[in-house]
């Protein structure tokens, strides 16, 4: 499966963005996808996932109540409400065919990454 991520930007604090992720190649609704984020000199950490079906989601700390994850047919999409400064970062779409995990290692496909910056 192929990935392409999208809906970057810059946004001051407070503010929303949606990310999408448009899937093709091979069904991408038998695979588990997340979100991760890269910040600058950071390594790569886990935003949320959603399960093949989209009944189950989890989400990292940081991000719980302000970011949701969902999926419709071949796209995956991240709405990001009330962003923070520490939310800037380069964001990865991802996916592979075992169950949901926050395990980076484990996604076989990524996207090119999106960047979203927050200012104060």
């Amino acid at each position: 499966v192929q990935l392409q991520a999208s809906g970057g930007g810059l946004v001051q604090a407070g503010g929303s963005l949606r990310l999408a992720c448009v899937a093709s190649g091979h069904s991408f609704r038998s695979y588990t996808a997340a979100w991760f984020r890269q910040a600058p000199g950071k390594e790569r950490d886990f935003v949320a996932s959603i399960s093949v079906g989209g009944g189950t989601t989890h989400y990292a700390d940081s991000v719980k109540g302000r970011f949701t994850i969902s999926r419709d047919k071949n796209t995956l999409s991240l709405e990001m409400n009330s962003l923070k400064p520490e939310d800037t970062a380069v964001y990865y779409c991802a996916a592979q065919r075992a169950g949901s995990t926050d395990d980076r290692d484990r996604y076989g496909y990524w996207g090119q990454g999106t960047l979203v910056t927050v200012s104060s």
